[in-house]
C-alpha cells in the first residue's frame, strides 16, 4: 500500500512538473516573442560561468532583430529590450512603474541588500534623494588637490616600475590609484597604495577583484535569482571587506563626533542620515548606512579603473588616437604653464571627453540595466508583461549595433566630437544608465578618469607590447557580471622628453 502511495505521489509530481514545464516552455511563443527554447532547469541562463553577462547579451542582441527577446531567468520569464525608444520608456518616462532593480543580495546580507545599487523604495528613493549633494560639481572641484596629488603619484609609480624593467599590471596599478580616490574623498581614509600598490582599503578591493566558481556564483544568483541568494548564504561583498567597513565606520564615526567635521564628505553625509534617521525614527539602520560606504567603494574603484585600463590599452593600439589626445594635453599646459591640471581645465578638453565616450562605448561597466515591472504594462501595441516580470535594457547591444555606431569594433573618438554628436541617434548610448537610478557616481568617475589619464599621457607615450593581444581578442571576465578584463593587460611606457 505505501509502495503504491508513493508511486502514485511520485507520478503526480512528474506530471504536474511536465504541466508546468509545458507551460513555462510556451509562454513566448504564446505571446508571439522571438526567443530561444530555454533549457530544462537553467533556462537561458546556460551562458552562466562560461561567458561575461555582457558578452552574451551582445549575442542576443545580433540574434534577433525584434525590439524585443523573451529570456527564462530559469523558469521566470524576462524580457530583453534592444529598442531605444522601449529603453528610454522603462527608464525615464514611464520609471515609477520600473522605480525598483530586479537583482537583490537577500535578508540574511544586509550589507550587500540595503545599498544604493541594490535597494528599491522607500529606502533607495531617501538614501538617493540625501546622497546627491555629496556628487555635486561644486563638491567634486574641492577634490582637486587630492586627485592632481595622486595623478602624480600614479606618474611616478609607473616611472619607477619603467626604470626597474617592470611589466605593468594596468588594471591593479588602476585599482591602486582609484581605491586612493575613493577611500580618501569618500571616507577619510588615508591610504598609500598609488605610490605603493599596498594599503589596508587595498586588501579590501583586491578581495573584491578576486572571482572563483562560488564567488562567481554568488554574482549569478545576485542577479538572475536573488531567491537563491539566502538559501546558499551567499553575500555581495566577502565578510573581510564587510567587517573591515563596520570597523572602520564605527572608528570614523567616534573621531569625528568628538574632534567635528567640516569635510562635508560621504561619511559626513552618512554620519548625518544616521542622526537623522535616530532623531525621527525612520527605520534606516546602521547597516543601511554602512552599506551605502561599501557599495561606493566596491562600484567605483574597479569600474574606473577598468574603464582607464580599457582606454590605456586602446590609445597604444591607436597611436593617432594617442597623439591628437597628447597634443591637446600639451596645449593645455602650455597655458597654465607651471601651475597642475585644474577640474575647470580638464573638463574642458573636448578630445578627452571623446576618448572617454568611446571608452565608455566600448566597454561599459555594466552591459544591461535591470528592471522589474511594478504593474501590467504595455510595451507596444503587441505586448503586455505582467506586473513583477524582469526587463533588461540591453545597452551594450546598442552600443556596437552598427546601425547607430558604424564600425562599432573600431576604436573611434571621432564619432563624439561636437559636429557628430547629433548623428547619435538618442537612447542608444548608456554607459552610465537612464533616468532616476542613473549612477550616482558618473562625474565622480569621469574626473577620476580625466586626471589620471592627462598626467599619463602628458609623460609617457604608449605602445603595444610585443604578441600583446589586439583590443578585441582581449578575454572579459567569464565569472563576473560587470565588463571587466579577466587577464593581464599591459602595455610599453615610453617616457616623453
Amino acid at each position: 500500500m505505501i509502495v503504491i502511495l508513493l508511486i502514485s505521489t511520485l507520478s503526480c509530481l512528474l506530471v504536474w512538473i511536465y504541466l508546468r514545464w509545458t507551460k513555462v516552455r510556451s509562454y513566448w511563443a504564446d505571446r508571439r516573442v522571438p526567443h530561444e527554447l530555454p533549457h530544462p532547469i537553467w533556462g537561458s541562463l546556460t551562458f552562466l560561468q562560461k561567458k561575461n553577462a555582457g558578452i552574451w547579451m551582445k549575442e542576443m542582441y545580433s540574434r534577433f532583430s525584434s525590439p524585443y527577446v523573451g529570456i527564462w531567468l530559469f523558469w521566470r520569464p524576462a524580457l530583453i529590450v534592444n529598442c531605444p525608444e522601449i529603453g528610454k520608456r522603462i527608464l525615464v518616462k514611464d520609471s515609477d512603474v520600473f522605480r525598483d532593480r530586479f537583482l537583490g543580495s537577500g535578508k540574511n546580507d544586509p550589507i550587500g541588500g540595503l545599498n544604493i545599487f541594490t535597494s528599491n523604495d522607500p529606502l533607495w528613493t531617501s538614501m538617493r534623494k540625501r546622497l546627491t549633494p555629496v556628487f555635486t560639481s561644486s563638491k567634486l572641484r574641492s577634490l582637486h588637490g587630492l586627485l592632481s596629488a595622486k595623478s602624480k603619484q600614479l606618474e611616478q609609480r609607473i616611472r619607477s616600475d619603467v626604470k626597474a624593467g617592470d611589466t605593468i599590471n594596468l588594471r591593479m596599478v588602476y585599482s591602486d590609484f582609484t581605491t586612493d580616490v575613493i577611500g580618501i574623498s569618500s571616507f577619510g581614509v588615508d591610504s598609500n597604495a598609488t605610490s605603493k600598490g599596498e594599503s589596508h582599503m587595498r586588501t579590501v578591493t583586491k578581495d573584491f577583484m578576486t572571482y572563483n566558481f562560488w564567488r562567481g556564483l554568488a554574482w549569478s544568483c545576485i542577479f538572475f535569482f536573488p531567491e537563491l541568494v539566502d538559501v546558499f548564504g551567499f553575500t555581495m561583498f566577502p565578510k573581510k571587506a564587510t567587517d573591515y567597513f563596520k570597523k572602520v565606520f564605527h572608528s570614523i564615526e567616534e573621531q569625528r563626533r568628538t574632534e567635528g567635521s567640516d569635510k562635508r564628505d560621504l561619511m559626513d553625509a552618512l554620519l548625518k542620515i544616521k542622526l537623522e534617521a535616530e532623531d525621527t525614527n525612520e527605520g534606516i539602520t546602521e547597516d543601511a548606512i554602512i552599506a551605502q560606504a561599501a557599495i561606493f567603494l566596491q562600484g567605483g574603484f574597479d569600474t574606473s579603473g577598468s574603464a582607464l585600463t580599457f582606454t590605456t590599452y586602446e590609445l597604444a593600439f591607436h597611436p593617432e588616437v594617442q597623439d591628437k589626445l597628447y597634443h591637446e594635453i600639451v596645449e593645455l599646459k602650455q597655458r597654465i604653464g607651471n601651475k597642475d591640471f585644474h577640474f575647470d581645465d580638464l573638463v574642458n578638453l573636448t578630445y578627452m571627453t571623446c576618448v572617454i565616450n568611446e571608452t565608455l562605448r566600448k566597454y561599459p561597466p555594466m552591459g544591461f540595466l535591470d528592471r522589474i515591472a511594478a504593474k501590467d504594462y504595455k510595451i507596444d501595441e503587441n505586448l503586455t508583461i505582467p506586473a513583477g516580470t524582469p526587463v533588461y535594457v540591453n545597452a551594450i547591444g546598442m552600443h556596437v549595433d552598427p546601425k547607430y555606431f558604424p564600425e562599432p569594433e573600431k576604436f573611434n573618438p571621432d564619432r563624439f566630437l561636437p559636429e557628430n554628436e547629433e548623428d547619435i541617434q538618442p537612447n542608444t548610448y548608456l554607459p552610465f544608465g537612464e533616468g532616476p537610478r542613473v549612477c550616482i557616481g558618473m562625474r565622480f568617475a569621469n574626473y577620476t578618469m580625466r586626471y589620471a589619464l592627462a598626467s599619463i599621457i602628458l609623460n609617457f607615450e604608449l605602445r603595444p607590447l610585443p604578441d600583446a593581444p589586439k583590443p578585441k581578442d582581449v578575454e572579459i571576465e567569464k565569472m563576473g557580471i560587470f565588463y571587466m578584463p579577466s587577464g593581464v593587460m599591459s602595455v610599453e611606457f615610453v617616457p616623453r622628453n
